[in-house]
């Protein structure tokens, strides 16, 4: 390598899917100035994975990317739930389940939703959501090489359209590339589970007349049954355009090029049931569904996120939201560590936090793949089988009982049986409205770019604990006092109790990270606010 850096940047980004593309978005927000380098020359142009969960709508809600992404997803904003049928023709059929959120429950513990968007639709959003904030992203640069020392990574970057290499030197390098990750195997990380799952080639395809074999039934998926011609369909439009998944086996023999054009026509035909429906095939790409985590989430100043730390079972969409969720958690932390705030061990906590959440999720998707008998996928006996509960509770409400938390109960469930919302250290901050000078807000927009303290009409103590914590320690930190007194600085709504909602009382506190997780809470009056808040901070941002 160039013993010279041509270029120095504190964040490098290898990997511009969607993944990395949120890091971009997450680190942009908090003014860490960054590059992405993907090896594609641009952002994918096949419809491919589309389910944003709710909290991974949350993210992008804070970030301020929510709005355009919707707008992005628009044309399927109709489509709900998963139908299981032999075909579209016949008698055979039933919902999975019919709406991703029966009788709007959702909105009593979240501000945003779900959302249907194709990660062709998403990817440009991201980009141009991150090149406002100053994301230096450059498409058609891979990564060579990269070695690293105490202080930083020093990598080479080479362009695809030129053969220009330049080196670039930073303090932290985000490994979003991939499953076959050659970031993760140059750093020697193995992984376990149970390995390839099944195989399926995604074709897109044209055939306006199937949009009235559909009819009114807006599916996000339709599982095919048919033995001889099973599958999954998908719309793009719930029109003309749509995508087909076609269980492919290599371990039989089965190459890609065997999925000649009459023979992805023929099977849609017969799966779908509209055996004289006009169909022009459009594209085709291979993908592969496996559940593999990685054994660690990184080495010294270099960490995986995304699919180079996890592969999972698409059913539920459990794998994109994780590693979008991946790249968060990372962000703040590392911004706190350039900024002075924290001591480098924070960045020990992304692997504490997010690899359970890793493991129990991909586990989880593959069971919801069992139990809806993804075509192509043969579950090991006694694997799967019965019906999954809780999938918010994998989507919104895993918890973190080891990390960057004080007073986390240490036998608290990763994924819980039950959603448990309540202000507990480790969980996500629970979502209740409040009304300020810049209007109506959720709570959950009060959690981004910085801790926040939450305290009652009585909390002067606390905001002046979290000015002190401030000139200590250099944190970014906000203080908030809720109530209904002319000093407080936001209101609940009518018949609302904050303090209720967060576990506490009106003398207590509630200490919140940047991505929405309660860090630490005090249940009741403290006898010196200051010091109690200086200490667990200490220990939050690995100062001692």
């Amino acid at each position: 390598m160039n013993p010279t850096p041509r270029e120095r940047v504190p964040v490098l980004v290898v990997g511009g899917s969607l993944v990395g593309l949120s890091a971009s978005l997450f680190l942009g927000r908090l003014g860490v100035r960054h590059l992405l380098v993907e090896k594609h020359a641009d952002t994918s142009h096949h419809p491919r994975g589309r389910g944003n969960n709710v909290r991974t709508m949350e993210l992008f809600r804070v970030a301020g990317a929510e709005r355009p992404i919707r707008e992005a997803a628009s044309t399927l904003a109709g489509n709900h739930g998963i139908l299981q049928a032999r075909s579209l023709t016949g008698d055979e059929q039933e919902w999975l389940f019919k709406e991703i959120d029966p009788g709007g429950g959702l909105a009593r513990i979240s501000p945003a939703g779900w959302c249907l968007c194709s990660q062709n639709d998403l990817e440009p959003v991201l980009v141009r959501s991150a090149r406002e904030l100053g994301g230096d992203l450059r498409f058609s640069t891979e990564l060579v090489s990269f070695e690293q020392d105490a202080d930083g990574v020093t990598a080479e970057l080479k362009s695809r359209e030129t053969g220009e290499r330049r080196t670039v030197r930073a303090d932290y390098l985000i490994a979003a590339d991939g499953p076959r990750s050659p970031v993760r195997e140059r750093l020697g990380i193995g992984q376990a589970g149970p390995g390839d799952l099944f195989h399926n080639v995604s074709i897109t395809f044209r055939a306006p007349e199937l949009a009235e074999v559909v009819g009114d039934r807006r599916f996000i998926a339709c599982y095919l049954t048919n033995p001889e011609a099973d599958g999954a369909l998908l719309p793009v439009d719930n029109e003309r355009d749509w995508v087909f998944h076609a269980p492919w086996h290599p371990d039989r023999g089965e190459t890609l090029e065997d999925f000649t054009d009459e023979r992805c026509i023929d099977h849609i035909r017969r799966a779908t049931g509209a055996l004289d429906m006009a169909v022009e095939i459009t594209g085709k790409a291979p993908w592969h569904a496996a559940e593999r985590v990685a054994e660690r989430y990184g080495a010294g100043r270099v960490f995986l996120a995304g699919d180079s730390a996890h592969e999972m079972s698409p059913t539920g969409a459990f794998g994109s939201n994780t590693g979008i969720q991946d790249a968060h958690n990372l962000a703040w932390k590392i911004a706190a560590v350039l900024d002075g705030a924290a001591g480098p061990e924070l960045l020990s906590t992304y692997e504490a936090e997010r690899l359970p959440v890793a493991r129990e999720t991909s586990a989880r998707a593959s069971a919801r793949s069992a139990e809806h008998s993804h075509p192509g996928y043969a579950p090991a006996p006694g694997a799967g089988g019965g019906r999954q509960r809780g999938v918010l509770t994998v989507a919104l409400g895993y918890c973190y009982p080891r990390g960057a938390v004080v007073g986390a109960d240490p036998e608290l469930p990763v994924v819980p049986d039950e959603l448990r919302m309540t202000g507990e250290p480790g969980t996500r901050a629970p979502h209740m409205w409040l009304t300020g000078p810049e209007g109506r807000r959720s709570t959950l927009d009060l959690y981004e770019t910085s801790f926040t303290l939450l305290s009652g009409s009585d909390g002067d103590m606390w905001r002046t604990a979290a000015k002190g914590a401030v000139q200590r320690f250099g944190v970014r930190l906000n203080c908030y006092l809720i109530g209904t007194e002319p000093d407080d600085d936001l209101a609940p709504e009518e018949g609302a109790d904050w303090a209720e909602k967060h576990g506490t009382t009106p003398e207590g506190a509630v200490l919140v990270r940047p991505d929405g997780y309660v860090a630490w809470r005090a249940e009741g009056r403290v006898a010196d606010p200051e010091a109690a808040l200086a200490e667990v901070l200490e220990a939050l941002l690995c100062r001692t």
